[in-house]
């Protein structure tokens, strides 16, 4: 029945896909890089679709990787993972979730978009219990998870996590929880603290809120993506989203550190530099080949055009009123990705165990297309790194995701593990996968997501940010601004309406 329904969907909607005959010949090459082709846009009645089935993997299938590469299971029968986290100590916390449930939809073209989205998203492991956090460990760094135990159950849709100097954080939906956690533990008893409350319900049409550690250890960023796909739902509906939020660890103060980021992810530090990074889906609806999804270093109190503008001052006509001023200051992403990739998950490789050809560069996650009429994405990449930014040609490295018009997985989150091998979350698959050097390379010490260089303030005695104490904002709440004000703070912050 399900496919039936999808090719029923898709030939009612064949008209759209004829009418963008252009998109049929772009070469997506063109928009991978700092540069990228930025095509005249294009709207429809419905958006472009092709969606590719959910099948799983078959016994003994895997995707595939490039000579000097092996690939493995390293978990499989989870639900719907979505993020995967190392601790100092080589543990690894997987995160599974789905969307919290009740999201209005306003236009008749929602109920179509969001049928496609859930059938491409798999069944979320025969109905298995999601919403939970899972420890595996590999306790001789041979690669294979000798021990499993979930850690947390029955959240609030998951997805960041970060732990550091006896506290496990976790993004829900609609708030950072904190959790006293010893590493080394296979339990934990205590009820959750809320560190802050973040911008989650009624809508929450971007729910996934990811996280990362600075590298001090004082602050944890936050993302929040935006409402709606271009600010359809109103301005007032996207206070304090599309944004990426720094809050203090030790009081929960925050503050929005950049945004006009549609919708972030893959939270990252890049190890050298120390900035900030994150991948982002840009939005939907100007044709198959617009809006690039991107890569970039985050400045703080950057603003990066959305709604009114794309990849730096490409202004969006849809959107009312017009913010030239805005559009003005808006930062061009370091690194396109090309259109409608989804691009979710991030991993730095510096010190890793990597082969050399990929020893300094990012592994960028890309869950793959549903709204172009040819699919993009499905694929794990590398991007070279020079001094710290995107310097080079990405490489296709983790494949065989899409076969035909079927989807066996689709990569999300990336991290290093305990060895320094990548591991892949695969939320369709319900797997994670582990790509390592064919000769068995390790790291000597276990490697972490969080790498704290150093406590710049002393025995772990965290500071009032000078920031949000300066503004007046409570440690409990953090300001809910409008989208201008959360570019220019100079203008104020009201205390959010609903802690979500």
């Amino acid at each position: 029945m399900r496919k039936l329904n999808v090719a029923a969907l898709l030939a009612g909607a064949s008209f759209v896909v004829v009418g963008c005959s252009d998109s049929d010949n772009f070469d997506i090459r063109q928009q991978i890089g700092p540069d990228p082709v930025l095509p005249a846009p294009s709207q429809s009645l419905l958006p472009d679709l092709k969606v590719a089935e959910v099948v799983g993997w078959q016994e003994g299938q895997t995707p595939t990787v490039p000579e000097g590469l092996v690939i493995a299971p390293y978990a499989t029968d989870l639900a719907n993972p979505r993020t995967v986290h190392t601790l100092p100590n080589g543990d690894v916390l997987v995160v599974q979730s789905k969307a919290p449930p009740g999201k209005p939809l306003n236009r008749p073209k929602d109920v179509v978009r969001d049928w496609i989205m859930a059938m491409a998203a798999g069944d979320g492991g025969n109905e298995k219990e999601t919403n939970l956090v899972t420890l595996l460990r590999d306790t001789d760094r041979n690669g294979v998870v000798d021990e499993r135990v979930d850690l947390l159950t029955g959240l609030t849709s998951p997805f960041g996590i970060a732990w550091h100097d006896g506290t496990l954080y976790v993004a829900a939906a609609d708030a950072i929880l904190s959790y006293p956690y010893e590493l080394g533990a296979t339990e934990i008893t205590a009820e959750p603290t809320i560190l802050a409350p973040l911008p989650g319900g009624p809508i929450n049409h971007h729910w996934t809120k990811d996280l990362a550690l600075s590298p001090d250890g004082r602050f944890l960023y936050a993302s929040v993506g935006s409402n709606s796909n271009a600010g359809e739902r109103g301005l007032e509906a996207e206070k304090g989203r599309a944004a990426i939020w720094q809050v203090d660890r030790e009081t929960g103060a925050a503050k929005v550190f950049a945004s006009g980021l549609r919708n972030p992810n893959g939270l990252n530090i890049h190890p050298e530099t120390g900035e900030l990074w994150t991948v982002v889906n840009e939005r939907d609806e100007l044709g198959p080949n617009l809006v690039p999804d991107y890569l970039t270093s985050v400045q703080e109190n950057g603003f990066y055009g959305w709604p009114w503008s794309y990849f730096g001052q490409h202004v969006d006509e849809r959107v009312y009123p017009p913010r030239p001023d805005l559009v003005e200051t808006a930062i061009a992403p370091d690194y396109a990705l090309s259109s409608h990739v989804a691009a979710l998950g991030l991993a730095f490789t510096n010190d890793s165990a990597m082969p050399e050809e990929f020893a300094q560069g990012a592994f960028v996650g890309n869950r793959g297309s549903w709204n172009r009429n040819t699919f993009n994405g499905y694929k794990v990449l590398y991007i070279p790194f020079v001094d710290g930014k995107p310097a080079g040609e990405a490489q296709d490295v983790v494949t065989g995701f899409l076969e035909s018009d079927e989807a066996r997985g689709r990569p999300v989150g990336l991290a290093m593990d305990g060895t320094g091998a990548l591991l892949i979350a695969d939320d369709a698959g319900n797997t994670v996968w582990r790509v390592a050097a064919a000769d068995g390379t390790v790291t000597p010490e276990p490697f972490s997501t969080d790498r704290v260089v150093q406590d710049t303030v002393g025995q772990g005695q965290v500071t009032q940010p000078a920031g949000p104490a300066a503004d007046g904002v409570s440690p409990v709440e953090p300001p809910q601004t409008d989208i201008a004000p959360a570019i220019s703070p100079e203008d104020g912050a009201a205390p959010p309406q609903e802690a979500e």
